[in-house]
């Protein structure tokens, strides 16, 4: 069995830190450069910086940051939030990124996660989903959620897989921030139809979420924010609990 990863992550608002509730109100979690020195120092397996406004307000994601970010940390780092060009990657690959994640500009044009692929590698190109279950289907969203599509999860995680993606970032938009467990029937289904790995992210209260989402889910990474922000949980405990239930973990 591969090795799961646990992810922090950093969603960054006017330069801060921040987390919500079903990425509404949003509040105060710290400065991003020094948490993410404390993931890197704590056992995090990777690190994902994702700039949560910059689609919205049409600018580029913050690469200073990016920068002071990548200079404190020695574990593998993606970088989200307001990519739309091949242009656009190489700058954040220069200023020390390892991955890009793309979202929005990947649904509103999906060549360009061929573009990406090709130039710099599957295994640089994230494509993260923001679903929310309508009516018993499950809808991409954009623009941090606020931009309904008609387009389904799994057809479009089979699109971006044949485009070229190494990895989907999969957000539950309900189950973002309530603590209450990620969204295992879908993460499960995902792994089903594609053949790349699988980020679980929305909804980690508890460690024996992390632990369902790994057998239930069948994800291969987790990622989480408040709880990791917020001391609820600490990634080295984490992983020794996981480890006790006999799921491979880097330690």
């Amino acid at each position: 069995m591969l090795t799961k990863r646990i992810i922090s992550c950093l969603d960054i608002k006017n330069g801060r830190t921040v987390k919500g509730i079903n990425f509404l109100e949003l509040r105060d979690a710290g400065d991003p450069v020094e948490l993410a020195k404390k993931y890197a120092d704590t056992m995090a397996d990777e690190l994902v910086f994702l700039d949560i406004s910059a689609t919205e307000e049409r600018r580029k994601t913050l690469v200073d940051l990016v920068r002071k970010v990548a200079e404190t940390i020695n574990i593998p780092f993606t970088v989200g939030g307001g990519i739309s060009s091949v242009e656009d990657v190489d700058i954040l690959l220069r200023n020390g990124a390892d991955k890009v994640s793309i979202n929005s500009s990947a649904v509103k044009r999906p060549q360009l996660i061929n573009e990406i692929a090709a130039k710099y590698g599957s295994q640089c190109t994230v494509v993260a989903i923001d679903a929310k279950k309508i009516n018993g289907e499950w809808m991409v969203h954009l623009v941090g959620g606020k931009v309904p599509t008609e387009l389904n999860l799994f057809d479009w995680a089979k699109e971006v897989e044949e485009r070229g993606a190494g990895e989907i970032l999969f957000t539950s938009m309900n189950n973002d921030g309530t603590k209450n467990g990620f969204a295992n029937e879908a993460l499960a289904k995902l792994s089903e139809i594609v053949n790349i790995p699988i980020i679980a992210s929305g909804g980690a209260g508890t460690m024996q979420h992390f632990a369902d989402t790994f057998i239930v889910g069948k994800a291969d990474a987790a990622l989480a924010a408040s709880v990791f922000h917020y001391h609820e949980i600490d990634i080295p405990e984490l992983k020794e609990f996981l480890k006790q239930q006999n799921i491979n973990i880097r330690l």
